[in-house]
């Protein structure tokens, strides 16, 4: 059985080269992780890999978990083995149940990682007075869970799209949609620090249209910050805040969007403020604030335990 598995994928390694038109790289990148597929069949010894139930599936997704894979790249193999079936169907080899199962939303629901309020204080805290950079990373890190923002629009945010007078900024989202975003005080507070320290560096220009296209966040060179380094920057916080080593920029904004919920705020606001285009997005993170809502229903329903039985009439 394993045999055979091998042998189609490698036949599927052809298909995607020779018919599809695939790129070496991406070829490459399917194939190791079909071999993680063929491993895990293996390990279980699966009886038959060419009909497996939601319940075989989501084992290996667990399994991808168990191995402390980040969330995109359990998704990616999740996205590998679709196509893989796919191709198998194609060949008359699987049927379509597979192909459907694969894109089941109850195999693809997971809760994002979040941060308690108190590890996301850690990590605030963790840049110190005597790194090079202390003002950068502390407004970087403060702006991240302050905002809820995707790393790209932190990296991207222009100094033209920073109203520190009125506590908010412009965020650039996909597809080039801007919106609202504020800014809380400790944001603030560090926002206006690091500023001061920088702005001699960019000139002496005073007004709002000279900096138009400048960035907030700078490297040492004085070019604008990349994702790659902001990743590296969150995890070498983490590393000294002693958090996880799978916390990254995104899961700030994870924090950020359940932390929001959990202190009341309406859903469509905790959406406008993610710059999700469908509420459904947002709504990824009611799951994990089921004990707030355990605690209202024992609090407030008269036949809950918190709650006092109705009188008899």
């Amino acid at each position: 059985m394993l045999a055979e598995l091998q042998s189609d994928i490698i036949a599927y390694r052809h298909y995607l080269k020779a018919e599809r038109g695939m790129a070496e790289n991406t070829v490459l990148a399917y194939h190791r992780d079909l071999d993680r597929y063929a491993e895990w069949v293996a390990l279980v010894q699966l009886p038959d890999y060419l009909t497996p139930t939601l319940r075989d599936l989501g084992r290996y997704i667990g399994y991808l978990h168990e191995l402390t894979l980040a969330a995109p790249t359990i998704a990616r193999h999740i996205v590998s083995l679709r196509m893989f079936y796919r191709f198998l169907r194609l060949e008359e080899r699987a049927s379509p149940t597979t192909v459907e199962l694969l894109g089941s939303p109850k195999l693809w629901e997971r809760i994002p990682q979040v941060l308690s309020p108190e590890s996301v204080d850690q990590l605030l805290a963790a840049p110190r007075a005597g790194d090079r950079f202390f003002l950068r990373d502390r407004a970087l890190l403060e702006t991240l869970y302050a905002t809820g923002c995707r790393a790209s629009e932190v990296v991207g945010l222009k100094l033209a799209n920073l109203y520190l007078d009125a506590g908010f900024c412009k965020c650039q989202g996909k597809g080039s949609k801007q919106r609202v975003v504020p800014l809380g005080r400790p944001a603030l507070a560090a926002l206006r620090a690091y500023l001061g320290e920088v702005q001699p560096l960019r000139g002496s220009a005073s007004t709002r249209d000279s900096h138009e296209d400048a960035t907030v966040f700078m490297s040492r060179s004085g070019k604008p910050l990349t994702r790659i380094v902001l990743w590296s920057l969150v995890k070498k916080y983490c590393l000294r805040a002693g958090l996880p080593g799978t916390v990254s920029p995104h899961t700030l904004r994870h924090s950020f969007a359940t932390h929001v919920l959990a202190g009341g705020a309406d859903l469509r606001i905790v959406q406008e403020l993610l710059g999700h285009s469908s509420i459904r997005t947002t709504q990824h993170y009611t799951h994990v604030d089921r004990n707030r809502l355990k605690a209202i229903h024992q609090k407030f329903h008269p036949r809950s335990r918190g709650g006092s039985e109705p009188k008899a009439g």
